[in-house]
């Protein structure tokens, strides 16, 4: 067994991006985060078994019991797949198969891991010294000392994709939603029981925050059934193996589909959807899907998917159901391709619950502006949606990443309870409760700015004479330095032989 000590000085995510470091001069970057993924869960699986066989053993229980694994939802790791076994093996030419050998058997014992883990690592492209010492780094990093809370796999898949788009110059935001925004769209819709689907699930990280939030309001994860698909065969490999290190059961289809030409959950009517789909998406209907029955409101434009994936998850709300999803500002207003039209039918259906405008750069590979789109089939305030303006709110990080706050989600959140009770106050600048017949007025545009109007300015105290006065003076001053400066830019030109 590993000595489970922590000799981590710094943060989780940055290790793992020193053991990019090493991989670097033999490996495409691409490749590398497949790689790695595989490795975190390894080992993130192996820190949990072996927490679980050490209390076990204190307690003088049988270590090898499977089901006193299953009942912590920790896997059960059989030997020749435990880290010290691949620890060890660590600096010899059969490093690779070592780590094979272990997703195979781990795959073999756990079937719901079955064709989902990388088996590649003997590969002869991948340089088993450097692999070696990627190993050796895990080996000091005790993953469950950084909570079995976290997205670990997301937060590190978010992570190396913001490196790696940097230094290759390639989108990647479709991948990893930033869980600040998911936070957001899940405290709006409170999933506590039933049905929650994602259509493009990408990492799952929609569905790992659907269950935290289940468990920090004291919930039972067991009162919620999760579905999705994914495209990508990868990333659906990568969603499964984010669930199965949390214990949450998920139906993702039996492999990786596109939403659009193969639902592979066609007569699904889901309680919850939450979704981030692919941006502005561009050629996703051959023609083939024209007369599909789930453009209720209209064909969407064949260049752009936005109305395609807010028709089809409408299309698998149950009668109560919600959508909370991620769309970018172009939905709100665009007339192109119809996309006005089918706008407007969805708002006289009643079906927008609420609109939020969400501050620039929160995604770490595209400055694409956002909005969050709730969609209700049973709204408790008939013929009344919810504005917010938040691109004041968050943090910047750094120079180029911004994060909402707890407050800033748990202020959304409190104003869309309020709305749901009837007790909202519109707040000049951030909210507004808006009826139909309002948005008709705008031609069913859904830009908050419309509708929350400006922020009110707190008075200074100074007469509007007397303001007015003091302004008009200060730019008659700027005016006299302007021809000031002017006329000694000319001297000086003109000193050097150019004329103005």
């Amino acid at each position: 067994m590993a000595n489970g000590n922590n000799t981590a000085d710094i943060g989780f995510e940055q290790q793992i991006w020193a053991a990019a470091d090493i991989l670097r001069g033999n490996m495409d970057a691409a490749e590398y985060k497949h790689v790695v993924l595989g490795l975190i869960f390894l080992k993130y699986i192996s820190d949990k078994f072996e927490d679980r066989y050490r209390e076990l053993e204190a307690d003088d229980d049988d270590v090898e019991d499977k089901d006193a694994y299953a009942e912590v939802n920790a896997f059960f790791v059989p030997p020749s797949a435990r880290w010290s076994v691949i620890s060890k093996a660590a600096h010899k030419a059969e490093i690779g198969t070592v780590i094979d050998n272990a997703m195979r058997t781990i795959e073999k014992t756990n079937k719901r891991l079955k064709d989902v883990l990388p088996k590649n690592y003997a590969r002869d492209d991948l340089d088993k010294r450097r692999l070696g010492n990627v190993v050796d780094l895990f080996t000091n990093i005790q993953m469950t000392a950084h909570g079995t809370d976290k997205d670990i796999l997301g937060r590190t898949y978010e992570y190396c994709l913001a490196k790696f788009a940097e230094q290759e110059g390639r989108r990647a935001g479709e991948f990893y939603t930033p869980s600040c925004v998911v936070r957001t769209l899940v405290e709006v819709l409170q999933p506590f029981k039933g049905r929650v689907y994602d259509p493009c699930c990408g990492s799952g990280g929609m569905f790992v925050q659907s269950a935290e939030f289940v468990n920090h309001h004291a919930g039972n994860i067991g009162n919620l059934s999760i579905y999705g698909q994914d495209a990508n065969p990868t990333t659906r490999k990568m969603a499964l193996m984010n669930l199965a290190i949390r214990g949450i059961e998920a139906d993702l289809g039996g492999y990786n589909a596109d939403t659009f030409h193969n639902d592979l959950h066609p007569a699904l009517k889901a309680d919850f959807i939450l979704a981030n789909p692919p941006f502005n998406l561009s050629d996703w209907n051959d023609g083939s899907l024209n007369d599909d029955p789930r453009w209720k409101y209209g064909l969407p434009p064949g260049g752009n998917a936005n109305f395609a994936w807010l028709q089809h998850m409408i299309f698998h709300l149950s009668p109560n159901g919600k959508i909370g999803m991620v769309l970018a500002n172009g939905s709100l207003s665009s007339q192109s391709g119809g996309e006005g039209e089918i706008r407007r039918k969805i708002v006289e259906d009643d079906l927008v619950e609420g609109i939020i405008a969400m501050p620039t750069q929160l995604f770490y590979t595209t400055q694409i502006p956002v909005s969050l789109w709730f969609i209700s089939r049973n709204k408790k305030q008939k013929g009344k949606t919810l504005f917010i303006d938040a691109r004041k709110m968050g943090t910047m990080v750094n120079r180029r990443l911004r994060e909402m706050t707890a407050g800033d989600i748990a202020k959304i959140a409190a104003a869309f309870e309020a709305f749901d009770n009837g007790t909202i106050e519109g707040v000049k600048g951030y909210c507004a409760a808006v009826t139909t017949a309002e948005i008709a007025r705008q031609d069913y545009i859904l830009t908050p700015g419309r509708y929350v109007g400006i922020e009110e300015q707190d008075d200074d105290g100074e007469p509007f004479e007397e303001k007015m006065t003091r302004l008009t003076g200060e730019l008659s001053e700027m005016f006299k330095r302007s021809r000031k400066l002017d006329g000694e830019i000319r001297k000086r030109l003109g000193a050097i032989g150019y004329e103005i």
